[in-house]
C-alpha cells in the first residue's frame, strides 16, 4: 500500500481598483447609535411530523408535550409520559428590526434540539419568543420550510440532502412588543464608524459642516463622531434624510492579507507591499510504501508461516534558489515571484507569516 502526504488547497487573490479612493453615501460608513436590530429566542414543538421527530429517549421532548396538553386540559401521568415520533423539540430564533412596532412580522428560523431525523412536514406551536432581558417581543407560529430531505431504508442505509432539522417560517412570528427608542430621546446623533480610520472621520465632519453650518459635527475619536439634531421627531427624521444624500470620501485604510485556514483560501489587497526581504522555499514530500510478506519455515521443520510486514519510508526535498524582493514590491511581482517558486497557497501564507515576524510586510496579517 502506498501512502503520500500531501495537502489539497484553493488559492483566491483579489485586486483591483483598491488604491483609488471612492465617494460612498454617508450612512453605508457608519452604524447610528440606537437605531439597531435585537436577537429573540425561544424554546417550542414541531408537530405534525411523518414518524421522524425525537424518540423517546429524549425526555424534554415528551415533558414539553405533557405540559402542552396540561394546557388544554389533558391529565396524563407523569410515570408515562407521551411516546410521539410526531413530536421534536426546537430551538426558534429570530431578529427584532430596529425601531418594529407591535402587529409587524418577522421571519423566524426553526433548529432541532433533539435526534429528530427531519422536520420535512412539521408545523411550529405557538411560541414566545424572548429577548436578553427576558421579555416576550413576539409569538411564532407556522410551518416549517425545510430545504433539506432524508431518506432511510428498513436494512439502516439512508440518504440526506442539505440539513432536514432545520427551517424557516417567512413572516412567522408577530411583534407583541417595541424596543425602547433611545435614538429619539438622545440629544445628540452618534455614528460609529464601521471601519475606524482617521482620514474617514475628518472627511465626513468636513462634509456634513459643509451643508449644516459649522460645529454641527465634531469627531471624538477615530471611530466616533457627534452630530447636533434637532429634538423634533419630523425635524429629525428630516436632518436624517440629508444626511443620507451626502457622499464621502472614504480614507485609505492599511492593506490586509487574510488567510483562511480551514479552506486554504488566501485574499491579498492590492496596497500590501514588502520591504526588501530575501526569500526562499522548499517543499517536503514523504512517500511511505507497505509491503506485507511471510517467513515461510523449511521442509519438515516443524514450524509455522508468520505474516510480516516492512515499511520503506522515503523523504524527498525540493531545493529552490533564494530571491529578493527589493523594499515596495508589488503585489503583481509578488504572486510572479509564489507562482515561480511552485508553492501552494498553504505555503504562501507561510511565507507572508515569515516575512510578517521579520518585520517585511507592510500589511496586517489576519488568519480565520
Amino acid at each position: 500500500m502506498r501512502k503520500v502526504l500531501s495537502l489539497c488547497w484553493i488559492w483566491v487573490l483579489l485586486w483591483g481598483s483598491a488604491g483609488v479612493a471612492k465617494e460612498r453615501p454617508l450612512l453605508d460608513l457608519v452604524d447610528v447609535q440606537g437605531v439597531r436590530e435585537n436577537q429573540l429566542v425561544g424554546y417550542g414543538l414541531v408537530v405534525g411530523l411523518p414518524g421522524s421527530g425525537d424518540r423517546a429517549q429524549v425526555k424534554f421532548a415528551a415533558q414539553s408535550l405533557n405540559n402542552m396538553l396540561k394546557q388544554f386540559g389533558v391529565q396524563l401521568d407523569e410515570s408515562s409520559l407521551p411516546k410521539s415520533r410526531n413530536v421534536a423539540a426546537v430551538a426558534v430564533q429570530a431578529t427584532l428590526p430596529a425601531m418594529a412596532s407591535p402587529g409587524q412580522s418577522i421571519d423566524v428560523t426553526i433548529m432541532s434540539l433533539g435526534d429528530a431525523k427531519s422536520l420535512h412536514g412539521g408545523s411550529l406551536m405557538l411560541t414566545p419568543l424572548r429577548g436578553v432581558d427576558g421579555k416576550v417581543y413576539a409569538l411564532a407560529q407556522g410551518n416549517l420550510v425545510v430545504g433539506g430531505m432524508n431518506a432511510s431504508g428498513a436494512n439502516g442505509s439512508s440518504v440526506t440532502i442539505n440539513t432536514p432539522t432545520a427551517g424557516i417560517i417567512p413572516n412567522g412570528a408577530i411583534i407583541e412588543r417595541s424596543v425602547t427608542d433611545f435614538f429619539q430621546t438622545q440629544s445628540d446623533v452618534v455614528l460609529n464608524l464601521k471601519q475606524p480610520n482617521y482620514q474617514t472621520a475628518r472627511n465626513i465632519v468636513n462634509a456634513v459642516n459643509q451643508v449644516f453650518g459649522p460645529s454641527v459635527a465634531r469627531a471624538e475619536n477615530w471611530g466616533k463622531l457627534v452630530l447636533s439634531a434637532p429634538a423634533d421627531p419630523n425635524s429629525r427624521n428630516t436632518f436624517m434624510s440629508m444626511l443620507q444624500d451626502i457622499r464621502v470620501r472614504e480614507g485609505a485604510g492599511r492593506p490586509r492579507v487574510v488567510f483562511n485556514s480551514r479552506t486554504g483560501t488566501v485574499v491579498i489587497n492590492e496596497l500590501v507591499r514588502v520591504k526588501p526581504a530575501a526569500v526562499t522555499h522548499g517543499s517536503l514530500t514523504i512517500t511511505i510504501t507497505e509491503t506485507e510478506g511471510a517467513v515461510q519455515p523449511n521442509a519438515f521443520a516443524g514450524g509455522r508461516t508468520v505474516p510480516v510486514q516492512q515499511s520503506d519510508v522515503n523523504i524527498r526535498q525540493q531545493r529552490n534558489n533564494m530571491m529578493l524582493w527589493p523594499e515596495g514590491t508589488s503585489l503583481e511581482t509578488i504572486v510572479q515571484a509564489i507562482n515561480s517558486l511552485g508553492a501552494t497557497p498553504a505555503e504562501l501564507m507561510s511565507i507572508l507569516i515569515a516575512l510578517d515576524n521579520a518585520g517585511a510586510l507592510e500589511a496586517d496579517l489576519l488568519v480565520i
